[in-house]
């Protein structure tokens, strides 16, 4: 089994200077369905996410931060001292009345059923009455309908490709004025990746097959896996993986069985300081998997290809790329192994 031993982000800001005009204010801009009009930067801002969050942080906008919430774990080690300071307003959903609390005059979100038509947090509308600013992460209504009146990650219509984050660090760049660094992020998101990539290849006659597995309602049930569509797949398709489940949907539910008769060679497993579910527990997934009957004849597990990955990295993310990166170095130790 691979097992990183830290969340490594390489510092982001190593580029040099590149020449991006300043956008000028009023700003107008479309999101999830929304226009709405920017007479200057944010200065007081909520997050609802913490891909929102850390996108704000690597940008060096922790000063515009009032308050945060919704966390799936620690922050990478490139980001921790920036966001220590923080305040958490919840761990998970926070109440519209606490977000309001703060005087925002953004709220940022990374899901769009925290603040969308059946905002768990509240509506966009609501938000808008009062004259705070909204908005919600392209990746999650790009190709995906927004409409969805459940909690469910749902199922999309296009596949996810990192091109709709380094879209939104443009966008979000340009809204609080700071499109230099920007471009400076999308360049060493970019780099990154295409350095994964070289340090993963490797001449094989039929791509390794992969799953990859967020959690489960009950351990002993289906397990709530990757479909065809979604961030996972991306990591899959970047890496020369395949990944086995035909779905739409964003985290189906695949029997193991399914998974045992696909012979498939990794297991990407997601790790969160979350404890909605028993599965939830990393240390807990290893060991259903060594023991069931099922999965323990699995070759992913027969051979200890199996993966941790930050959950965050498995949601459209900058952490995405966190996941190339360490997939990316397991293979390759896969592939030197004796």
């Amino acid at each position: 089994m691979f097992t990183p031993k830290s969340l490594l982000l390489p510092a982001l800001f190593v580029f040099a200077q590149v020449a991006v005009a300043a956008p000028t204010f009023p700003l107008t801009v479309e999101n999830c369905g929304l226009k709405q009009i920017f007479t200057q930067p944010p200065e007081r801002v909520v997050t609802v996410g913490q891909h929102e969050t850390e996108l704000l942080l690597a940008l060096g906008l922790e000063k515009k931060i009032s308050a945060t919430s919704v966390w799936f774990g620690p922050l990478p080690d490139a980001l921790k001292a920036q966001g220590q300071p923080l305040k958490k307003l919840a761990d998970n959903s926070p109440s519209f009345e606490a977000v309001v609390s703060e005087r925002p005059d953004l709220v940022l979100a990374q899901y769009h059923w925290h603040i969308g038509p059946q905002g768990e947090v509240g509506t966009r509308e609501q938000f808008t009455s009062l004259g705070i600013k909204t908005w919600i992460s392209p990746a999650d209504c790009t190709g995906k309908s927004v409409t969805d009146t459940s909690n469910s990650d749902g199922a999309r219509s296009t596949p996810f490709s990192m091109g709709e984050i380094e879209r939104e660090v443009t966008d979000v760049a340009g809204i609080f004025g700071v499109p230099q660094q920007g471009e400076k992020l999308n360049q060493a998101l970019k780099q990154r990746i295409e350095q994964a990539q070289k340090h993963a290849s490797a001449e094989r006659k039929a791509p390794l097959k992969v799953v990859f597995w967020f959690s489960s309602s009950r351990l002993n049930g289906d397990p709530w896996v990757a479909g065809d569509y979604g961030a996972p797949a991306w990591v899959a398709s970047t890496l020369g993986l395949k990944n086995i489940v035909e779905s739409h949907d964003e985290w189906p539910a695949v029997t193991w069985e399914h998974i045992a008769q696909a012979q498939t060679d990794i297991i990407v497993i997601a790790d969160m300081a979350r404890r909605l579910y028993p599965a939830d527990d990393v240390a807990v997934k290893e060991e259903f998997l060594r023991s069931d009957p099922v999965t323990k004849n699995i070759p992913a597990v027969k051979n200890g290809h199996i993966i941790v990955v930050p959950a965050m990295s498995l949601n459209p993310s900058l952490r995405n790329v966190d996941a190339v990166e360490i997939v990316s170095d397991a293979l390759a130790k896969f592939q030197t192994a004796p």
